[in-house]
């Protein structure tokens, strides 16, 4: 998931620069989004992975 929100914004930094902003804007909200849902999947498995391990050592 990290991979494609990296893709997308550099779709989006490449199209800013050449002038298409209508694409650039769409690919940055996709990067962005993508990037939200990796940071949240990421904390919640996370947690989930103390919670599991705090108990199988207890």
């Amino acid at each position: 998931m990290l991979k494609w929100a990296l893709v997308f914004a550099v779709i989006a930094l490449i199209a800013g620069l050449l002038g298409f902003t209508g694409i650039a804007a769409g690919a940055a909200a996709i990067a962005k989004f993508l990037f939200v849902v990796f940071v949240i999947l990421c904390v919640v498995f996370l947690v989930l992975g103390f919670v599991v391990t705090k108990k199988i050592v207890d």
